[in-house]
């Protein structure tokens, strides 16, 4: 299973020229991977507290992305600002080359960046089947709470997806928890951001990666580097690998709820 993580500079509000250049980039892996992976509202920026750039999901965005799913062949995962019933979403998405779309909306949402004032967090996980392969996409702030990752009994997963807008300034905690919870789950983990600036001061520095459950480096970025990297799994060895060692059976037992 071909993995590709694009990064590389969001233009801030711009959706109109985020999907122009994210067209471009996926134009440029046709044929070369199976799956790519986004960062984080990848066709805003991290912004709030601005309605009029949120779409629903018919909108132009999944539009687009459903129709560059199947003419280069690949699935699709990130996330976008959504908006429902009059709510507002940070939502992820996995986009298959048939046009079936998985959606799930970001559970943790970072109070400090007025994200939680804004959206409305989402409430269930969601596994993503393609070509045989379980993917459980989560989005950036949910990297810190390893509870809402967790493989249970069974191993609902075999790849994590995270798709992040995080910067330089967190970057330490980027780079020791996205292994941590490849390590935890028993199962690959990819992990995009993005570099750049945006429009309120943050700098962002990249470090994407992906990881297999041993701790070997399949891709990574140098810093402040723009470009896609295609990290390759097998799943197959995934799967002997937790026959032989099956951590998952000493997991503590536990049910997900949700407070109101």
């Amino acid at each position: 299973m071909r993995v590709a993580l694009l990064q590389y500079p969001i233009v801030w509000t711009d959706i109109s020229a985020n999907l122009f250049q994210t067209q471009s980039r996926l134009a440029a892996i046709a044929g070369k991977a199976d799956v790519a992976l986004l960062p984080e509202m990848f066709t805003t920026g991290f912004c709030v507290r601005r309605p009029e750039l949120a779409e629903s999901v018919n909108g132009k965005t999944l539009t687009c992305l459903k129709r560059w799913a199947k003419d280069y062949d690949i699935a699709i995962a990130g996330s976008f600002m959504a908006k429902e019933n009059g709510c507002f979403f940070n939502r992820g998405f996995f986009v298959r080359p048939d046009g079936t779309t998985d959606f799930v909306d970001k559970r943790h949402l970072y109070a400090t960046g007025g994200e939680a004032d804004f959206f409305t967090a989402g409430e269930r996980r969601v596994i993503s089947e393609y070509k045989g392969v379980r993917f459980c996409l989560q989005i950036c702030y949910d990297l810190r709470f390893p509870v809402w990752t967790r493989n249970k009994s069974g191993n609902d997963y075999d790849i994590l997806l995270y798709s992040a807008l995080w910067p330089d300034v967190r970057i330490a905690a980027w780079d020791v928890l996205v292994p941590a919870r490849g390590i935890e789950n028993q199962c690959y983990v990819a992990g995009v951001n993005c570099v750049g600036n945006d429009g309120i001061g943050l700098h962002y520095n990249g470090h994407s990666v992906a990881y297999d459950t041993r701790l070997n480096r399949l891709v990574s970025f140098d810093d402040d580097e723009e470009g896609t990297k295609i990290a390759d799994f097998n799943v197959e060895k995934l799967r002997y690998f937790r026959e032989v060692l099956p951590l998952w059976k000493d997991n503590d037992g536990f049910e997900f709820t949700t407070v109101h």
